[in-house]
């Protein structure tokens, strides 16, 4: 049973948070910050009202999540510290004395409690909606790029999830002590899974009874990361891959397998809207869902900026429809096409012919393709066949034996022509400049909250990591620029 609102906490010792936990601490202030309540409204349904008993307050749920995000704490360990921690207990609402509950129920929550709820573009717009009302975001432009996850399986079969999980738990263990290996038990030789279990199972059991060792925050971490695995995430070893990631593709000869998150940020680098897909999702086919995102949270958006990804002939279109500017480069194979320099034809406009690098000028042309496709008609070229059989120029130009010559020109449509243009202008180039941010935005997500590699396996789990990390993200980045106020 769900109670309608926070109850008021009558402790006698509530004035130790005034002399722990300062002004300045984030916690506080990200408390000062936002109402939590609207976690109430979105959440009520999930909740019996009338029956049962009373269940820990949302609000406090979630906020341990954000907890989570921001240290990249384990379920044991962030409910563990809100133990002793104050600033953990006064963001979480609580009374200095007051006991905290099992991490079981953290566990819970997410996966009862947030099942159906559209918690991504919840949390951005709220974010969002904050930034405006502090009157942080004044830009109308914005920045648009996708950052991959992978998958927290990556391809490795459960069996050798655990081996490198437990692993990392030993080497914990013999910087501190080495005489443990004569304690630990025989490592499993097999592959089967079952007696992988049981191995870190008892390798757990033997550590779990040095009381000295578990004390050390670096062998209590990953003691409970390994048990997490082999308990709380059993159920997601017991099949051998991520059925929702895919391989995507970073450059033309390196891949990775998990997911993309296509984000939307403002000149202030806010996240204004974002949306998780699986790995081989194309970036520029994102774009149009980004911008109308970003217009529902309340931003005015006159201007995109992203790479050459999201400068296809459909978002020029819509763009241009918005009346938005793109600031995107077009692919070099439509300004340039697909040859070398060295091999490329000269057009000779009085005669509308191409000319070769011997100076010889095509006998004629033909169109080629339809009008209003996706794809460009075509010119072709023919040249003398004769002539090119003699030409001292003819390796690499002119196969042997071939029955005809040609050299072919994609004609850009008039879309095309427009932004080739408006990227020579000087407030594309100038506008060009503002993508750096949104590199270093990735970057602050996956090394400062662990967003290189998925915290849980699916989709589903996937955008509940990034609601939370980008909310988390988006909170800092406010309080940092009213500091700069």
């Amino acid at each position: 049973m769900i109670q309608n609102q926070q109850s008021m906490i009558l402790s006698p010792y509530m004035g130790i948070y005034d002399l722990v936990v300062p002004k300045d601490n984030m916690l506080r202030r990200l408390n000062d910050l936002v109402d939590f309540s609207f976690v109430y409204d979105e959440l009520k349904e999930k909740y019996c009202h009338n029956n049962g008993r009373n269940a820990i307050d949302p609000i406090r749920m979630f906020k341990y999540l954000l907890l989570k995000t921001i240290y990249d704490l384990s379920d044991v360990d962030v409910v563990e510290r809100s133990k002793y921690d104050m600033s953990f207990k006064y963001f979480l609402h609580m009374a200095p004395e007051e006991p905290v509950m099992e991490p079981s129920s953290l566990t819970k929550f997410r996966k009862l409690r947030l099942k159906d709820i559209n918690l991504l573009d919840m949390l951005i717009n709220k974010s969002v909606e904050i930034a405006i009302e502090k009157e942080i975001i004044k830009s109308k432009s914005i920045i648009v790029d996708a950052t991959h996850t992978k998958a927290r399986y990556n391809q490795k079969s459960p069996r050798e999830i655990l081996m490198d999980r437990s692993k990392k738990l030993r080497k914990a263990i013999y910087s501190i002590d080495e005489t443990m290996k004569d304690k630990f038990p025989v490592k499993n030789t097999t592959d089967v899974l079952e007696n992988e279990i049981d191995y870190c199972q008892k390798l757990m059991d033997v550590i779990e009874k040095e009381d000295t060792l578990t004390q050390y925050p670096k062998v209590k971490e990953q003691l409970n990361l390994l048990k997490e695995t082999v308990t709380d995430d059993i159920e997601h070893l017991q099949i051998s891959e991520d059925k929702d990631a895919k391989v995507g593709h970073k450059t033309a000869d390196s891949s990775f397998f998990g997911y993309k998150t296509h984000i939307a940020m403002c000149e202030e680098r806010i996240i204004t809207s974002a949306t998780v897909t699986t790995g081989e999702k194309n970036d520029g086919k994102q774009l149009e869902t980004l911008i109308e995102k970003s217009i529902k949270a309340g931003m005015k958006v006159e201007t995109v900026i992203g790479d050459t990804a999201y400068s296809e002939k459909g978002n020029i279109e819509y763009t241009k429809e918005k009346e938005i500017k793109l600031v995107a480069k077009l692919n070099p194979s439509v300004t340039q096409g697909f040859r070398k320099k060295e091999d490329e034809f000269e057009f000779n406009k009085d005669a509308g012919m191409y000319v070769c690098k011997a100076g010889h000028m095509a006998i004629r042309k033909a169109r080629g393709g339809k009008k209003g496709v996706a794809t460009n008609q075509v010119d072709t070229y023919f040249f003398d066949i004769e002539k090119c059989k003699r030409c001292p120029f003819k390796e690499g130009c002119y196969k042997e034996g071939a029955k005809s010559k040609t050299y072919s020109v994609s004609i850009k449509s008039n879309d095309h022509t427009e932004q080739a243009k408006f990227q020579e202008s000087d407030y594309f180039k100038e506008k060009s400049k503002e993508r750096y941010k949104i590199e270093a935005k990735n970057s602050e997500l996956k090394h400062r909250h662990g967003y290189d590699v998925a915290e849980s396996s699916g989709l589903i789990g996937m955008e509940l990591q990034g609601a939370v990390t980008i909310f988390t993200v988006n909170l800092k980045r406010i309080l940092k620029l009213m500091d700069a106020k």
